[in-house]
């Protein structure tokens, strides 16, 4: 499990360890470039040429440094200084430890790109544009210090230009602009190098195998149906049949003792025989222990009646997604507070700005942000999907990088709402129902599309990789 970091919190991380813990800042910027070298360095294997570009901040430094390791191990390296002679005291030590040569421009068979860091908040413009170009055009293998240049650190958003890396070293830990926005695509390989950085309080937290794995503990021989409790799935229409079946494909999957469906008698007629595991219902069960709906429902006054009636009368834990969120936005998110149970949203980017009132732009400016205060208002847990999803219930906060892009097609959405159900059904929370599921349901799209193509696997295919990506999980923890 690792942390994500907002700017502030890595500063006062930085400021926490120099001040407090007595670290000198110097020190800090030596273990950083030499981490950073340890990765240039097989980058450079076989006499490569490898140019760092260095700013005058402290990411700049880093670079001084990281040229310094590489001139040290007889590599075939030169520095690019970019500042325009403004430097920080520390990259001006570090500049003057540098006994290499210089280039006169970016080209080289390796760049470092050292120029800003995390702290960058305006756009690139003029020369430092033209050498972020020149990076992103030499063909060169790139290495990003700490962050490519160009890329908000809190939001991962291109800030009129940005470095295109092959691979980014992380400094310290994590930040959320490794994560969210075009970051996945700026990024390359993402490492992180501890160079002994104390970060304290409370992060966004992002799982990872052996931490998801503790979701699927074993289970009970002396058990039964009853034991892992009842979905009931409220899916599904005449005009949107296929929304009930991806749901059922996955809460079958997600090791509750049953499943049942609420729909149509039509819909319910055409998947008895595919899925005779399930229980057929005219009408949703109150008593089950988790309760899906939405899915395929329709944008009508009768969804919206279904929905206010569940949601006034029972008192389990209630997922409501697609458009059971369409129909509280039109009678307005207020709506939620009437709510028994403990709830669970699930919107994506359109849908959280109808719940919200906000700009699409304003949400992907912090996406964490915005779903913390939709859950604090209104006493809800959110599940903002996206490439990178925001889980958080108002304290808790988690983001799940897993997936790709195999998933931007229609009923992915179905398919992880049916595993959120049955996951929270077995006995999970909301929060970690989500957090599991989003985890899961991405490395089966990872699973799929290793084989089928990110362009050609539908969320069918992703829905039968679910039990190979929680068996891979589970191993994980052995």
């Amino acid at each position: 499990m690792n942390k994500f970091l907002t700017n502030a919190q890595m500063r006062e991380a930085d400021r926490y360890t120099i001040e407090e813990l007595g670290v000198p800042a110097y020190e800090l910027m030596l273990k950083a470039g030499r981490s950073i070298a340890a990765y240039a360095l097989k980058a450079s294997e076989g006499g490569r040429r490898v140019t760092v570009v260095c700013g005058g901040g402290n990411n700049g430094g880093d670079g001084y440094v990281c040229a310094q390791e590489l001139f040290k191990s007889g590599c075939n390296v030169a520095v690019f200084d970019a500042s325009e002679g403004s430097r920080s005291p520390e990259c001006e030590r570090a500049k003057g430890d540098y006994a290499g040569a210089y280039a006169d421009g970016v080209g080289g068979d390796v760049i470092i790109d050292c120029l800003f860091g995390t702290g960058l908040c305006r756009k690139v413009e003029g020369r430092y544009a033209g050498i972020i170009d020149g990076i992103n055009s030499s063909g060169a293998y790139v290495i990003a210090a700490d962050i490519p240049s160009g890329l908000n650190g809190d939001n991962g958003m291109i800030l009129g230009t940005c470095v295109r890396a092959d691979m980014t070293v992380a400094i310290g830990e994590y930040k959320l602009g490794h994560a969210l926005g075009d970051a996945p695509d700026c990024c390359g390989a993402l490492v992180r190098a501890d160079i002994g950085i104390e970060a304290r309080g409370e992060y966004v937290l992002c799982e990872d195998d052996a931490s998801v794995a503790r979701f699927f503990p074993a289970r009970r021989l002396n058990s039964h149906k009853g034991t892992f409790g009842t979905a009931c799935l409220v899916a599904g229409s005449r005009t949107y049949p296929g929304a009930a079946a991806l749901c059922l494909s996955t809460a079958l999957r997600s090791g509750c003792g049953y499943v049942k469906l609420a729909s149509a008698p039509e819909v319910c007629a055409s998947l008895y025989a595919k899925y005779p595991q399930a229980i057929y219902l005219p009408s949703p069960d109150l008593s089950a222990d988790c309760l899906l709906i939405g899915p395929g429902c329709g944008d009508s006054p009768e969804t919206f009646s279904a929905v206010h009636t569940i949601m006034r009368n029972y008192s389990g834990k209630l997922v409501l997604d697609a458009d059971a969120l369409n129909v509280i936005a039109k009678n307005g998110s207020s709506v939620l507070g009437e709510a028994r149970a403990d709830v669970l949203i699930t919107p994506h980017l359109i849908e959280f700005t109808r719940l919200t009132g906000k700009r699409a732009a304003a949400i992907l400016a912090d996406p964490v942000g915005c779903a913390r205060d939709f859950a604090r208002e209104y006493a809800v847990t959110v599940l903002l999907k996206g490439h990178a999803t925001v889980i958080t219930d108002g304290r808790r906060t988690c983001i799940n990088v897993r997936g790709n892009s195999a998933q931007a097609k229609g009923g992915s959405g179905d398919m992880l709402a049916g595993f959120i159900c049955g996951s929270a059904a077995r006995g999970l929370d909301l929060f970690d129902a989500a957090v599991c599921s989003s985890y899961v349901v991405g490395a089966a799209a990872e699973l799929a599309s290793g084989g089928l193509t990110e362009y050609c696997t539908t969320a069918g295919d992703i829905a039968r990789n679910v039990p190979l990506a929680v068996k891979n999980i589970m191993c994980s923890s052995l």
